[in-house]
């Protein structure tokens, strides 16, 4: 990593005062659900099923470096995913924690063990965070990976006090279409449909978004925890050629009241195509139980949206530890 605490962004903003209004983020264009909204979900909540526990044994030690060209990814659990290529490693919504909550004894806990032990893993370069949820900015994570590997973290704006509180020293935060260099690479913000929250009171305080990292063999995207819209062709038409999605198929039930900020399997298929990326990865299921989805069914709806389909080896589900090669 540089010298310098502070990284210092060089970016073009397109669209910043479009998604702030009132000291308040928010989606263009998609209405935000009222609380009545959400009483009625709670009051006609229909939950799949989640096994109490999963076993699962850990995943093999990932290899300390890929080095050239090469690129291997590595879903270690829900947004999680280790990103390996160039020399350099990348750890997406890094949380290892049992329980993702503000508190120790309630709260949505894992099902499942992470797929990597958190000793196995390389030296982690840097972390990309989507936004300010609990399943995925978990600060006893983040304490940890502080301590043990000082990465770099990029996150969208507002969040950048929260990391710093985890000792965390080399942060920056941008806003949608912003980008930072680092490390003679550009790491672009890019939008997210979603909100954030980690009280009742501080709803859309702060940003979210996806995060797209340049490669010399097509660059890589990271959607982040987001509803389908418009923007996938926006990013694949400014970011092209995309070699690999990190796309979310999970927490979409039920969608009348998910759908906002969370895709169906069937939309994260299309956000693939409409994106341009050779290659996809699921994400954001199998680990919390977060909506009415049951634990297996993201990754079945996903194969029955893949069935028949001429692309359908260009979008994989991996199990929690396996790591792959993509192809160049």
């Amino acid at each position: 990593m540089g010298t310098s605490s502070i990284l210092e962004p060089e970016f073009t903003l397109a669209t910043g005062p479009e998604h702030f209004r009132d000291g308040r983020y928010f989606n263009p264009g998609v209405p935000d659900h009222s609380f009545l909204d959400a009483l009625k979900w709670m009051r006609t909540r229909q939950p799949g099923a989640w096994p109490q526990w999963i076993p699962s044994p850990p995943g093999p030690r990932p290899p300390d470096r890929v080095e050239g060209a090469a690129l291997r990814v590595t879903f270690v659990n829900h947004a999680t995913v280790l990103l390996q290529t160039e020399g350099l490693n990348l750890l997406t919504d890094p949380v290892w924690s049992r329980r993702v909550s503000p508190v120790s004894f309630t709260g949505p806990q894992r099902h499942r063990a992470p797929g990597i032990r958190f000793e196995d893993l390389p030296p982690i370069d840097a972390i990309l965070l989507s936004h300010n949820h609990y399943d995925h900015l978990d600060m006893p994570t983040l304490r940890r990976l502080a301590t043990e590997h000082d990465p770099a973290v990029f996150c969208p704006l507002g969040v950048a006090p929260l990391v710093r509180r985890c000792g965390l020293r080399e942060v920056q935060e941008l806003d949608w279409w912003q980008t930072s260099m680092w490390r003679d690479r550009g790491i672009h913000c890019v939008p997210a449909q979603h909100f954030s929250a980690r009280t009742p009171f501080d709803r859309n305080r702060t940003l979210w978004c996806g995060w797209v990292l340049e490669a010399e063999r097509g660059n890589l995207y990271f959607a982040g925890d987001t509803g389908f819209g418009n923007f996938f062709e926006e990013i694949g038409g400014r970011f092209a050629p995309i070699r690999l999605a990190l796309l979310p198929i999970g927490a979409y039930e039920p969608e009348w009241f998910m759908g906002p900020v969370h895709m169906t399997p069937e939309q994260a298929v299309e956000a693939r195509a409409l994106a341009g990326a050779a290659m996809a990865v699921g994400i954001h299921f199998g680990t919390f139980s977060l909506a009415d989805d049951g634990e297996a069914d993201p990754p079945a709806r996903l194969r029955s949206a893949l069935a028949g389909r001429d692309d359908r080896e260009r979008f994989w589900i991996l199990r929690e530890g396996e790591g792959r090669q993509i192809p160049e």
